[in-house]
């Protein structure tokens, strides 16, 4: 297990100085989960199998071969998980649709799975919860993938009239629609290094499928202002710091092109109608995107909001051919994923787009957290080192904001402990522990002065 205690940050407060943006009623905080990380139910009620379903049962492929099969059960139990985030206080709740719950294989729709979410989203309205909803959180239809995945242009359009779909039959339930969650994962993770479902390994695939996806988004976004134009819309990209601890030019050149393939080859497409060409230039020489006339105008339609997940930090060093390798650095503090605690990386990045892109839409961190390894000791959970990064990380969304950045709301990192993608069950993101073998639910401490901190807010005048 990767985990680096020694260096570890704790906290026991959740501070939020008096001058924050967190004390802002209109600075909207909020929760988020997935479809495919908590439902389970995978095979019920006319829900099709998805490339996770494929990836997560082929040997090796995630940790302990553990599955999304059974995950938090909240397929069945979302009505107690509603209970559960209504106690929190918390004023949003972001979670996805799962594609092969709601739509047969000749793109009919699955009545059952579309009432899922419809009762869903009704239930949280009731409690007077925002809703945020995701329709890509990377669990693609397998027979889609069969016939090719995102390496398939013809997947953008069946991407659209899922859009179509699911907007018009919810239209009216969702505050905030994003069409897909982190791109760069889907492409690069999906299709470019194997590491996430389908588990292909091309660079140049990874280019068709980042292009294809963004053309899904575009298509979508046509829908959903048609279906529902009282609702905001926009996409949520994971972005990376990438800093080196080199000192020649090559080294700092590689810190660039990391920030460019991580974060300018999904931001320049939105929001300069364009694919950097350094790049393919540099990178990835004969990997240039299948683009058509007419694509680039979809993809970059206004968006009312950016979705930003992150993270960490990457440090990274000139390789021998252009490009760059990643050198973990040492000394610093890491979370159960490996991954460092780097909250500056985070001001850095919002301020530097705030810079970069006169046309950056309003901002809402969608993702932020930390994976620790929680126990349940005496009916508590502990987590002083998930205090110490949400108190840090708000305070880098509160300096970016200061330095003129637009952002309007941040969402934790996850409701609950979930099935962590490749690393299966072992890490847990949670505000909120869950017993796998019973389905408990525990509120962990961070959760607490969430919740404490936000009835705080509220009574403020």
């Amino acid at each position: 297990m990767v985990h680096n205690a020694l260096h570890a940050q704790v906290a026991e407060t959740f501070d939020a100085p008096p001058d924050s943006v967190l004390w802002r009623k209109d600075f909207l905080l909020g929760v988020a989960t997935a479809a495919y990380q908590i439902e389970g139910a995978v095979d019920e009620d006319g829900r099709l199998p998805s490339i996770w379903d494929t990836f997560s049962a082929t040997p090796g492929k995630v940790l302990h071969g553990d599955t999304g099969a059974v995950a938090c059960d909240h397929y069945h139990r979302w009505r107690d998980d509603v209970e559960l985030i209504a106690s929190l206080g918390v004023e949003a709740y972001r979670l996805s649709i799962a594609w092969p719950r709601v739509m047969d294989a000749a793109g009919r729709p699955n009545e059952t799975g579309i009432a899922f979410y419809r009762n869903l989203l009704q239930a949280l309205r009731e409690k007077g919860i925002q809703t945020s909803v995701t329709l890509y959180h990377w669990d693609l239809p397998q027979h889609l993938e069969d016939a090719g995945g995102w390496r398939n242009r013809d997947t953008a359009y069946r991407f659209a009239e899922y859009a179509d779909l699911m907007s018009r039959e919810l239209a009216g339930l969702v505050d905030f629609w994003s069409t897909l969650n982190e791109p760069w994962c889907s492409a690069m993770h999906g299709y470019g290094t194997g590491h996430h479902a389908p588990g292909r390994t091309s660079v140049v695939e990874a280019n068709q499928a980042m292009h294809h996806l963004l053309l899904g988004h575009g298509l979508a976004l046509q829908a959903l202002r048609r279906n529902d134009p009282a609702s905001q819309k926009g996409i949520v990209i994971n972005v990376g710091r990438g800093t080196t601890d080199g000192d020649t030019a090559a080294d700092r050149r590689a810190a660039e092109l990391f920030e460019m393939q991580h974060n300018d080859w999904v931001l320049d497409p939105l929001l300069k109608c364009r694919y950097p060409a350094a790049l393919y230039e540099e990178l990835w020489q004969d990997a240039a995107p299948p683009v058509h006339d007419g694509d680039l105008a979809l993809i970059a339609a206004p968006l009312d909001f950016l979705g930003i997940n992150y993270y960490f930090r990457t440090n990274v060093r000139a390789d021998d051919n252009g490009g760059y390798v990643e050198v973990p650095l040492e000394g610093v503090e890491r979370t159960q994923m490996g991954w460092e605690v780097h909250p500056d990386g985070l001001r850095d990045l919002l301020v530097g787009f705030h810079g970069r892109y006169a046309n950056l839409p309003p901002i809402y961190i969608t993702e932020n957290g930390m994976a620790c390894d929680d126990e349940v000791v005496d009916g508590q959970v502990v987590d002083g080192q998930r205090i110490a990064f949400l108190n840090r990380h708000l305070a880098a969304v509160d300096q970016a904001v200061k330095a003129g950045v637009d952002v309007r709301g941040y969402f934790i990192w996850s409701l609950m402990d979930n099935f962590e993608w490749a690393f299966g069950y072992e890490r847990r993101f949670g505000i909120v522990h869950v017993d796998y073998a019973t389905q408990r639910r525990t509120v962990k401490r961070s959760a607490q002065l969430v919740r404490d901190f936000l009835a705080q807010r509220r009574g403020r005048p």
